[in-house]
């Protein structure tokens, strides 16, 4: 017999210009669990536990990539979907889901460094901050661990760079259905000068991250059965052709269009993106 919760806690006051939420996960399960995560275009940090040891056995990427993260892992932003594979037996993750310029405006990093791929938090974390997760009592005491340790980075916030957060804020507002020929109008900043202050701030060039966040909206507009045809959810965001939305679909979800529209109401959303189990 299997268990599956999630929680989303929103971020406290303090954080709320680099965390986007919290999202707590538990798993009680006699077989391992395996569970599809699409991508959203944003980093963060995941502690992940099973009886002191870690939970995720495994995390497999759609082009086939294995990575066997610690406990404790710092993300960045990806553009696979993947399978988070969970060992047998009661397991937790608490995961804090950054805004796509956390690791460049809290972290201080060239976010692009970390794209599609994961560190490990000990080089940012002065003490033993995963022996202090392992040890806590609850998942209470793990969120405000893990909020304390970035509280403590704001002391250390590097400069913001403004502009690529107010097309951030352009995008979200247009749910990706713009094209950066849009946003350099707007911002009046050269094609070259804004691809490599996005890049650096976010991870993903502008391009790449539009067609995320689109994906994303996708999803959520077949889900909401507002649109009979794919091809009107295609129009509705601006896509240029048919071809172009079905080569999204299938890139950042694994599946053909059909089968997804079949499978979309097993999708759940939150904050951070979609999921699918």
């Amino acid at each position: 017999m299997s268990s599956n919760r999630f929680a989303i806690l929103p971020a406290p006051a303090i954080l709320k210009d680099y965390v986007a939420c919290l999202r707590i996960a538990e798993h009680d399960d006699e077989e391992a669990v395996a569970i599809k995560v699409s991508p959203n275009g944003l980093p963060g940090i995941v502690f992940h536990y099973n009886t002191g040891r870690s939970a995720l056995e495994q995390i497999v990427t759609h082009s086939g990539r294995k990575v066997c993260p610690p406990p404790l892992f710092l993300y960045g932003p990806g553009i696979e979907p993947s399978v988070m594979h969970y060992k047998r037996g009661s397991s937790a993750t608490v995961q804090v889901i950054f805004k796509p310029h956390a690791l460049k405006t809290l972290l201080g990093l060239d976010a692009s460094q970390l794209a599609n791929g994961s560190a490990d938090l000990h080089e940012f974390s002065a003490g033993n901050l995963d022996s202090q997760l392992i040890e806590a009592r609850s998942q209470q005491e793990r969120v405000h661990l893990l909020t304390s340790f970035l509280a403590a980075r704001l002391k250390q916030e590097k400069t913001r760079d403004t502009l690529v957060e107010e097309s951030l804020r352009l995008i979200q507002q247009n749910s990706g259905a713009l094209h950066v020929k849009d946003l350099l109008a707007c911002l009046h900043i050269s094609e070259r000068q804004f691809e490599r202050r996005f890049t650096q701030t976010v991870g993903l060039s502008p391009q790449v991250y539009i067609r995320v966040k689109r994906f994303n909206e996708a999803l959520r507009l077949i889900k909401s059965g507002q649109f009979a045809r794919l091809t009107d959810v295609a129009c509705a965001l601006n896509f240029s052709d048919q071809s172009h939305f079905i080569r999204d679909l299938k890139a950042f979800s694994g599946m053909t269009p059909k089968s997804l529209s079949q499978k979309v109401d097993d999708f759940y959303h939150d904050q951070a993106g979609y999921s699918y189990i």
